[in-house]
């Protein structure tokens, strides 16, 4: 998959132009790519437009213009970008009570390690990227992970020709087998193309 060049990145007062329609698809889009597990944990496979819509917003947040500064976050989301046979994957503890939250951080610690993706019986664990602020007594509530599928596996993913895709959490404080539905493997599909 091709990450994000800086030619598509429009300026603020062009992006706010476009943005209501833009967002509604991209949203759209996020939705048909979100998998729940379970009550807490929910995850979306990345993909270039999720990228794109993620630097926009960054940059209109932040009121960012400057061309380092653009290029910067260019460069942090393109990371979210899966190569060749891989999936990209954000995934989110979400619960709203700052408490319960933050005891659920502390039990997942180690959650970076529990995450995994299984096609047909064949499992490909997550391999997650590092974040600033990681401890080893607690998770953090957002992860970055990858996927890099076996060319057999990510063949067949491609050809769509795959029984059963699940996401896993398997985590002695949470564990979740979650099945992804016929729409969601074709995207994923698309992606392997």
């Amino acid at each position: 998959m091709k990450p994000v060049e800086r030619s598509e990145i429009l300026p603020l007062g062009d992006y706010e132009a476009v943005r209501e329609p833009f967002r509604v698809r991209i949203i759209e889009e996020k939705r048909r790519r979100r998998v729940e597990l379970g009550t807490h944990i929910s995850a979306i496979f990345e993909n270039h437009d999720s990228v794109l819509l993620q630097v926009q917003e960054m940059l209109r947040t932040e009121r960012i213009s400057r061309e380092d500064a653009v290029q910067h976050e260019l460069d942090t989301y393109n990371a979210l970008i899966p190569g060749a046979d891989e999936l990209s994957l954000t995934l989110f503890v979400q619960i709203p009570e700052r408490e319960e939250r933050d005891r659920m951080l502390v039990a997942l610690a180690g959650l970076e390690e529990s995450v995994a993706i299984e096609v047909d019986g064949v499992v490909v664990s997550a391999k997650g990227e590092p974040r600033d602020g990681s401890r080893a007594d607690r998770t953090t509530a957002v992860h970055y992970f990858r996927f890099s599928l076996p060319p057999g596996v990510a063949e067949k993913v491609r050809a769509r020709d795959v029984q059963r895709v699940l996401l896993t959490v398997n985590h002695s404080a949470y564990t979740v087998r979650a099945e992804l539905d016929r729409g969601l493997v074709a995207e994923l599909a698309y992606d392997l193309s």
